[in-house]
């Protein structure tokens, strides 16, 4: 759906740079450990490895996901986001005053997604997963609904300095960009009409 002027809409536009933000994320490096001796293997026409048991490597994202279907290698826990790290992202976000939103672990939102998709998966194999699921879940919602109120606060405010800004990911910019300049464009219009209309009475 386009607007009038065949421009993509908002919702557009943001879901396309949010893809495009989870491609760079799937091509980023990560680091790995290898969970067993390995020669070199082929992905999509790469060449990964080999790989010695214990040792830390770094490979793209995708590749790292591949690799630990095999169980080639394993993520580092540092770099993974579950459901425990999830509570305190939950609970610090919570205790935030309306005027501060914290900083969020790198790559965020990519990870979150991941996990719960996850997390759905595990449920069909094993139902007393459904409860970590539904409550991942919820705590998820809850941290974008408490960050969302905060984005658009700001966003209604007069420009934000970068260093306001700076604890936003690049998701949470994207909205803030997008609602600073509809709120703007929104209280010029008003302003605009009220003025013409002063205009017209005078006449």
């Amino acid at each position: 759906m386009e607007s009038a002027e065949g421009e993509p809409t908002l919702q557009e536009g943001i879901t396309g740079k949010i893809k495009a933000l989870d491609f760079i994320f799937e091509n980023s490096p990560v680091r790995v450990i290898a969970n067993r001796n390995c020669t070199e293997i082929k992905l999509a026409g790469l060449t990964v490895g080999p790989f010695e048991e214990g040792n830390e490597y770094e490979v793209l994202y995708w590749v790292a996901r591949e690799l630990e279907k095999f169980g080639v290698v394993r993520f580092r826990g540092e770099d993974l986001l579950d459901s425990a790290k999830l509570y305190k992202i939950h609970w610090k976000e919570r205790v935030q005053t309306v005027g501060q939103i914290s900083e969020l672990p790198k790559d965020f939102y990519p990870k979150l997604r991941r996990l719960l998709a996850g997390l759905k998966e595990e449920t069909v194999k094993n139902p007393e997963k459904v409860r970590e699921y539904e409550k991942a879940k919820q705590l998820a919602t809850d941290i974008v609904n408490v960050r969302l109120k905060k984005i658009v606060s700001l966003a209604s405010a007069p420009a934000q300095t970068e260093h306001v800004l700076r604890n936003l990911t690049a998701e949470e910019r994207l909205l803030y960009d997008k609602i600073y300049m509809l709120v703007n464009k929104w209280k010029t219009h008003l302003l605009e009409f009220e003025e013409k209309a002063e205009e017209k009475e005078n006449d």
